[in-house]
């Protein structure tokens, strides 16, 4: 499928115009997209995208360019694009780390190809969640429901100046469900997802029926009978959902050093942190956040990114103390480091900047039962329906969907819409405790100018923070 003489060329091409480094990378994504709406198949779409991009580096500048014509004339042309954006610029400071290189293949084999399963097991499907979803109605409306799945399988060839060529497959699939419930006064807006670096062979597993089903009971459940509290300070316990995204937003995204040294600063914000924060303690040492490319089976699995560096786990916070950013061949440059391996590109016409992979906080050693158990009076906030941000990611607020009351050790009933809103500072100072439960949702992370989305997991254990202030939606 791909045809590597293409980018060995580009490279080529490059260097016999006097650039000072070259890479190339042909990237082809195939994409299976089915929504079932309120149990009709609303739309159905297979794709092949693909093409080849050009980044090369002269007198200290990046050019990038990309096409998906792959003749040879195509590729002179994307070649002189390239060159001639980075020889359009003044003479730059950009450089890049030194890694060593290397020639690799690897491939992830699904057991069920999902796009070789019936496209009528597929709608199938979706059609039963959508029944089974719409059998729960009652006093409970559930007048609203979308049900999808979403297919890729990735194949890349990547190939440098430096003598490092990289080839992989990767397949991807995931099965959303995003439902309304309605009750009285009362809305609650769902969605909810499986997925991971995986073929069809996992649906068994995974039993999203079973899985939206039983989530959907919950909140019916919360819907008409969630109690309002009062505001006040509890000790919290916030699920993997909800300290995954926590941990996402507040500690992923402002630790990726392009923000950091204020190249997002126009596109997707800035952050509070700074150079000066490695080695600073930010939490307790029960606190330790990894982002990790290389887990099995995970939405955001890759063994080296696109700039060929080998990836591997990135210990942003170790017991508590800022260890590492997230950092591309570039940047690292630019502190005397070695790159992280965490440049990424949506497709072939994305240039690679540096992105998350899967960043959860570490499991530790308490059973939820644990977790819960020394909370005199407390709430449980095991799913989010709303949350919010600032741009430096300072200042964050989660809405809590199905949240529970928590009396003397126990799970009690369920109360309605807790808000807890915190500074990151605040946040992280206040965990004290991590169970030993992971668990990982499929999302799509978005940054970039033009915007870029990659697959990554969200998620975690479960984290019990003491004596935070929560308030309560109507």
């Amino acid at each position: 499928m791909l045809d590597e003489d293409v980018a060995i060329r580009a490279v080529d091409m490059a260097q016999e115009r006097g650039v000072d480094y070259a890479e190339a990378r042909i990237q082809i994504d195939e994409v299976e997209a089915i929504y079932v709406r309120n149990g009709i198949v609303e739309s159905y779409s297979i794709a092949i995208n693909g093409g080849l991009a050009v980044r090369v580096l002269k007198n200290g500048a990046f050019g990038f360019a990309a096409t998906d014509d792959l003749s040879v004339e195509s590729i002179g042309r994307v070649v002189d694009a390239a060159v001639k954006l980075a020889e359009s610029q003044k003479k730059g400071a950009s450089s890049l780390s030194e890694e060593p290189n290397f020639s690799v293949r690897y491939e992830l084999i699904s057991r069920k190809n999902v796009f070789e399963i019936p496209l009528e097991e597929k709608i199938g499907l979706l059609v039963e969640i959508d029944k089974q979803l719409q059998n729960l109605q009652d006093e409970v409306k559930v007048p609203f429901r979308n049900i999808d799945i979403s297919a890729y399988h990735t194949y890349k060839f990547f190939v440098n100046s430096e003598g490092t060529s990289i080839r992989s497959f990767v397949p991807r699939l995931s099965v959303g469900a995003y439902f309304v419930l309605s009750y009285k006064d009362r809305t609650i807006t769902r969605h909810t997802s499986v997925g991971g670096a995986v073929g069809w062979e996992k649906i068994p597993v995974w039993d999203p029926i079973k899985r939206f089903v039983d989530d959907a009971k919950a909140l019916k459940k919360v819907i008409m009978e969630a109690k309002i509290l009062k505001t006040d300070k509890y000790d919290v316990v916030l699920g993997p959902e909800v300290s995954g995204l926590a941990t996402h937003e507040s500690c992923g995204h402002p630790f990726e050093l392009d923000r950091i040294m204020g190249r997002e600063g126009a596109q997707a914000g800035e952050s509070y942190a700074s150079l000066d924060l490695l080695g600073k303690r930010m939490a307790k040492e029960v606190v330790t956040i990894i982002d990790d490319p290389t887990i099995p089976e995970s939405y955001g699995f890759y063994l080296y990114d696109d700039e060929g560096v080998r990836a591997r786990p990135r210990y942003l916070i170790f017991k508590g103390v800022v260890d590492e950013f997230l950092m591309n061949r570039e940047y690292a440059a630019k502190l005397g480091l070695h790159s992280n391996a965490a440049a990424r590109a949506s497709s072939y016409n994305r240039e690679p900047i540096i992105r998350m992979a899967n960043t959860y906080i570490a499991p530790g050693d308490y059973t939820f039962e644990e977790l819960i158990g020394e909370i005199k009076r407390g709430i449980y906030m095991k799913t989010f329906g709303e949350w919010n941000i600032d741009d430096r990611r300072f200042n964050q607020r989660y809405i809590g969907q199905e949240a529970y009351l928590i009396e003397n050790g126990e799970i009690k009933e369920p109360v309605w819409r807790p808000v807890l809103e915190i500074t990151t500072p605040r946040y992280y100072a206040s965990i004290d405790a991590v169970d030993k439960n992971l668990k990982f949702l499929p999302a799509t992370c978005g940054k970039g100018d033009p915007g870029q989305g990659v697959p990554v997991f969200a998620g975690g254990p479960n984290v019990r923070l003491r004596k935070v202030r929560i308030s309560f939606g109507r």
